[in-house]
This record gives C-alpha cells, sequence and structure tokens, in this order.
C-alpha cells in the first residue's frame, strides 16, 4: 500500500482549475492551487464574508508549524501559507481576537504559545511570539490538547485536557498580548480533543477518549452555564463506528439567514498522525428538548454560507450486501458483473484479487467528474492496492487518489465518467508475494461536482 506516497497523480488527476461544489467526509481535499490541504488539529472563524482555518500541516520536516486557509464558501480552500516560522512543534492551533488583534494559540511542549498578526486580519504569514510560554491558572497544569470558545457575550474562553486529560474551561485575558486568566470549570472527565458551541441558551462540549490517533467514540457534554453543573456524556455517533473515524478539532457555527447550523470539524487521522490523513466534516444535529448532539452521516453535502441551509446529495446507490440479503455466498460476486439499471443485486463480492474483479455497468454520467465512493475492505493494507479501470482506460490506484484507502470501508474519489451510460471495473493487486484480496460491500455515485 502506497500510504504514505507523494499526491502528484492526485494533483494532476482533480484538475486544479476545477471548483469544488461539495464537503466530501473522509475524502482527500484539494486546495485551490491543486496541492492537498494540510490542516489538522484546527479552527475556523468566520470575518464577513470570509471564513479562516487555522491548523498544523502534519507532515515531517517542518516541526507542525502553523498553517491558514481561507474560503468564502467553506469548501473551496485558498492557502494563505505557513502563518510563522518563529516556534516549532506547535500542535492544535487555534484563532483569539482581542483588542483589534488577532493572535494564534498553540499547545508547545504541554504550555500555551502566543502568535500575534502585524496587521488586522488574521491571514497573514508574518505572525511574531509575544509574551511568555503559559501554564494553567490556579495551579500551572500544562495540558496537551486544547481549544477556543467565543461566546455569546463577546467573552473568549480556554479549552483545555489539563494535566490527567481533565476538562478545563479558563477565561481569556484581555490585554497586550492575551493571557490565560481563571478558571471557570473542571469537569474531572479524562478526556481531549475539546471544542464547544452554544445553542438556544446550551452549551455544548464534544471531546473524545485519549486513545492518540486511533478514532474513538466522542462524547457530548451539555451545561446552562460554563461553571456547570455539566450534564455526563453521551455519545455523538453510533459506538461502534468510531465517530466515523475521527476525532474532534473544533465546532463551527454559521448562523444564517434562514436557520442556524452547527458543523463538526473532525480529523480522520491515519495511524500516526501524518499528512495522509484526513478531514470528517459532518452537519450536528442538536435536540433542545433532551439536549443530545448527534452527527448527520452525510456522505456528500453542501452549505449556504448565508442562509444556513445544508443540503445532501447522493446520486445512485449500489450497496451490494443489502439488496436481496442471503441469495448469493459472501464471495460469490468476484469476476462478475452488474447493470446499474436492473438493481437486482444481493450479498456482496469478497475474494476479489489480482485473477478477479466486479465490473458495473450502466453508471450515468454527464461528461464530467463525479464523486464515487467505494465501498471496501481489505486483509492486508499493506500487502497490495485496490484499483478501478473507468470505460475499460487504465487501472487507477485508489491508494493514490485516496490517502485512507484500504485503512477505511469508505473511500470517496472522483472519476471522470462520460457522458451517458459509464463502466466501472474494481479489482486488487497484491504489491508483493502475499495473500492480498478485497472485499467490495458497495459503491455511491455522486452528482458532478
Amino acid at each position: 500500500m502506497k500510504f504514505g506516497a507523494t499526491f502528484a497523480l492526485l494533483a494532476s488527476f482533480i484538475s486544479t482549475a476545477l471548483a469544488v461544489s461539495f464537503i466530501i467526509p473522509g475524502a482527500v481535499w484539494i486546495d485551490t492551487s491543486g496541492a492537498k490541504i494540510l490542516a489538522h488539529g484546527g479552527h475556523i472563524m468566520q470575518v464577513g464574508s470570509t471564513f479562516y482555518w487555522a491548523s498544523s500541516p502534519y507532515y515531517q520536516g517542518n516541526e507542525y508549524d502553523p498553517n491558514i486557509y481561507s474560503s468564502t464558501d467553506l469548501m473551496n480552500w485558498s492557502h494563505v501559507g505557513i502563518a510563522s516560522t518563529a516556534v516549532a512543534g506547535m500542535y492544535r492551533p487555534k484563532f483569539v481576537s482581542s483588542g483589534g488583534k488577532w493572535y494564534i494559540w498553540g499547545q508547545v511542549n504541554r504550555e500555551i504559545v502566543t502568535l500575534v498578526a502585524p496587521g488586522t486580519t488574521p491571514a497573514s504569514t508574518a505572525y511574531t511570539l509575544t509574551g511568555s510560554p503559559q501554564l494553567l491558572p490556579p495551579d500551572a497544569r500544562s495540558f496537551s490538547d486544547m481549544g477556543v470558545f467565543v461566546d455569546d457575550t463577546g467573552s473568549n474562553y480556554f479549552l483545555s485536557s489539563a494535566d490527567s486529560n481533565n476538562f478545563q474551561l479558563n477565561n481569556i485575558n484581555a490585554g497586550t498580548p492575551i493571557t490565560i486568566g481563571t478558571r471557570v470549570a473542571d469537569i474531572g472527565a479524562a478526556m481531549e480533543g475539546p471544542g464547544m458551541f452554544k445553542a438556544s441558551g446550551v452549551y455544548y462540549l464534544i471531546m473524545s477518549e485519549k486513545t492518540g490517533y486511533r478514532a474513538d467514540p466522542d462524547k457530548s457534554y451539555w451545561a446552562t452555564a460554563l461553571a456547570g453543573p455539566w450534564s455526563a456524556g453521551t455519545d455523538i455517533a453510533p459506538e461502534a463506528v468510531n465517530t466515523y473515524n475521527s476525532q474532534n478539532s473544533a465546532e463551527l457555527v454559521i448562523t444564517g439567514t434562514s436557520t442556524t447550523s452547527y458543523i463538526f470539524l473532525g480529523d480522520a487521522w491515519d495511524a500516526d498522525g501524518t499528512d495522509a490523513s484526513n478531514y470528517e466534516w459532518l452537519p450536528i444535529s442538536v435536540s433542545t428538548s433532551t439536549h443530545i448532539l448527534t452527527l448527520q452521516n452525510l456522505a456528500m453535502w453542501t452549505i449556504n454560507p448565508g442562509t444556513g441551509k445544508i443540503r445532501s446529495y447522493c446520486r445512485l446507490e449500489i450497496i451490494l450486501k443489502t439488496r436481496l440479503p442471503g441469495v448469493v455466498s459472501s464471495s460469490g460476486f468476484a469476476n462478475t458483473t452488474f447493470n446499474a439499471a436492473d438493481a437486482i443485486i444481493g450479498g456482496s463480492a469478497g475474494g476479489i484479487n489480482s485473477s478477479s474483479n466486479v465490473t458495473f455497468t450502466n453508471i450515468p454520467g454527464r461528461g464530467d467528474k463525479h464523486w464515487v465512493s467505494f465501498q471496501y475492505t481489505v486483509n492486508n493494507v499493506t500487502a497490495g492496492d485496490a484499483h478501478v479501470s473507468v470505460n475499460g482506460g487504465p487501472t487507477i490506484n485508489l491508494s493514490e487518489l485516496n490517502s485512507r484507502a484500504g485503512h477505511y470501508s469508505t473511500v470517496p474519489v472522483a472519476l471522470s465518467l462520460k457522458e451517458g451510460a459509464n463502466t466501472l471495473t474494481f479489482g486488487a493487486t497484491a504489491t508483493d508475494d502475499g495473500d492480498f484480496e478485497a472485499h467490495l460491500e458497495g459503491i455511491q455515485i455522486f452528482d458532478n461536482y
């Protein structure tokens, strides 16, 4: 598996001039220059009609310098650049606005380090260090993960997984530079990855368990006052899906003219937290009666930042295992062709290897690129590659189009489909002498870009 491969093929395959029209959780995201977006542990702030994304690139060689992107639609992101090279090893950078100045706060050696922009915009590559590294009042705790919350009163708060990973909430003192103020709450939950938002007068906190880069069921807590009392945690997604293979980074609230929407900004980490990791952004449903948060597991969606309205898309779905279950064995579809127009499919396609494949015909296209999600698993992610061929053309290695291919069961990629009927052939090839097989459960073909 070419898991750490460069993304030259990906950049050439997805046109740099092509605007993105959807948010695709789990996919490889490309910026407006055609490069892979490298923005983990981040935080998004809206200033006027522009969104700014502070983050860490998470690739070897740059020591996680704070990175900035900008967008007006949350889908097409331009790389502003590295905010500063004055620090090394800054994790989970977050924006803070105070006194007409823009700051980036990040964790370095379990302390908070402060960067300040030279002007009045967060979009700068000339942030400088200011002040001294800070520990958490009142008892000088260190911490690991961190976040920032801005209340509707305008007050800023610092979220942290403090010593022993207990969630701690502190005031942020205005001034030059800003500093961490008094402790407001310590809920005693051994969690990390904190993010917070407010809805209908209730504060909601989302955190993950302390499992490193391995995904786990993130939980939400609620309170009517920041000082508490805080509720016990409840899962924001079915426990078995481990927050759809992601970890909370921050939450984003879009207050539109028609509705207010809440967005979970998750990191879809690989096993080592490298640049091969992707993003899992999903809308959050908020129950004002039970105070339960639920992620909407949308494979493809958009949000209108002006109105706040969210739309989801799914054009054609072929899920093998849900059609006439039990009609055939789990390995009965290798070397088989399916006509998408017939939709008479039962079971799933196992045992796909170098000598077998599965072909889908009559896949409708519009003469443009389409997102196609392949739902498959492999028996050994390092022993080979799954691939796809479009209309009898050359095979396309899925691992080079999506860095999580073979590691997670849903792999969204962008493919060029001609207008009218298309044929997709899914196969697998071993990269060494070992055994390698793929097990295909289905595909989804979405509207074009």
